[in-house]
């Protein structure tokens, strides 16, 4: 919802009405939008895309710059001691706001207090997939051995504190049931042990297994969102085995504390009108992300529930960053 500036007194004021010219003169050079993880990867190449569309909306070159590190912390803390003056973003994440912090992980910054979070982008749905050969041909057949072999059952995932992992803890502590948490660096070491036999199950973004299921290396047994993938109608949710059980990675574009308010709108405005786009909702679901476009006190909220959600399953599991 657009704000409207309040009218100003005519009088006395010199400081706030210089502040006021050189907001509508926003942007009056390149913007740089950090993201906290690697080049290459979904997180890199979805910004980058989002950056090109937020180029032509302002008017200056977004800059994408890969600050990769310390499970996302590192870039967001660049970002938190950036000035507040509209050009310097980032690209928000759960391990870096929500989830990390719970899990104690050691941040310079408040995340809840040293940004505005302006617009939630879309979030990424995993898949629970097991080897072709894997005896569980569904999710209950999988909580039946899990119940028959308390403790002996292990999953995978792309390391401690990662959407699989908390997913896993998640499914754990709502279906009552024992299972070996196997963390790794990355999806991919872990994708290779679940083929090779040396874990029964893991949790890997639906996108990355997509090729995967489709050769029939691996057998989805279901979708960790809210609802099922339209590219996978067949693949149940997790919910509709447990219900509550759902787990996605989400990304959103932030600020640091103190950006003029008209600053945060013209960003929160164009980023909305870019995410509404249809063209730009089919990109981004190519990529595996369903497109969310929630800001404002929505966004702050979905941070809320997050926090109330994951901060019960953190304890439960004992998580602790590394």
């Amino acid at each position: 919802m657009r704000r409207t500036l309040l009218k100003l007194p005519l009088l006395g004021l010199p400081l706030q009405m210089g502040s006021l010219l050189a907001q509508t003169a926003y942007p009056n050079k390149p913007v740089k939008w950090v993201v906290p993880f690697a080049a290459g990867g979904s997180a890199d190449v979805i910004t980058r895309l989002l950056a090109e569309r937020l180029t032509q909306a302002l008017g200056q070159t977004v800059v994408v710059d890969n600050r990769g590190g310390n499970g996302s912390v590192l870039g967001t803390e660049l970002v938190a001691k950036a000035l507040p003056d509209g050009y310097t973003l980032l690209l928000s994440n759960g391990a870096a706001i929500t989830t990390g912090p719970l899990m104690g992980q050691s941040t310079n910054y408040k995340p809840l207090t040293d940004f505005v979070h302006l617009n939630l982008i879309g979030n990424f749905t995993n898949a629970l997939i097991v080897r072709a050969d894997h005896p569980a041909q569904n999710t209950q057949d999988l909580l039946n051995m899990l119940r028959a072999q308390p403790g002996k059952i292990s999953y995978g995932s792309a390391g401690m504190g990662s959407a699989g992992n908390l997913t896993g803890e998640l499914l754990k502590l709502r279906s009552k049931t024992q299972m070996v948490h196997i963390p790794y660096k990355g999806s991919g070491p872990a994708l290779n042990d679940l083929l090779g036999g040396q874990i029964d199950f893991m949790f890997n973004a639906l996108i990355a297994s997509a090729p995967h299921i489709r050769s029939g290396r691996v057998r989805a047994l279901a979708v960790t969102g809210q609802q099922r993938d339209p590219d996978f109608p067949q693949v149940p949710t997790l919910a509709e085995a447990v219900p509550g059980v759902v787990g996605d990675a989400w990304f959103g574009l932030s600020v640091p504390a103190k950006t003029p308010p008209a600053v945060q709108q013209r960003l929160r405005t164009d980023m909305s009108a870019i995410l509404a786009h249809p063209e730009m909702q089919a990109k981004l679901a190519e990529l595996g992300m369903r497109p969310m476009n929630v800001d404002g006190p929505q966004f702050q909220s979905f941070l809320d529930q997050e926090i109330a959600k994951w901060g019960p399953v953190i304890r439960a599991g004992q998580l602790k960053a590394e």
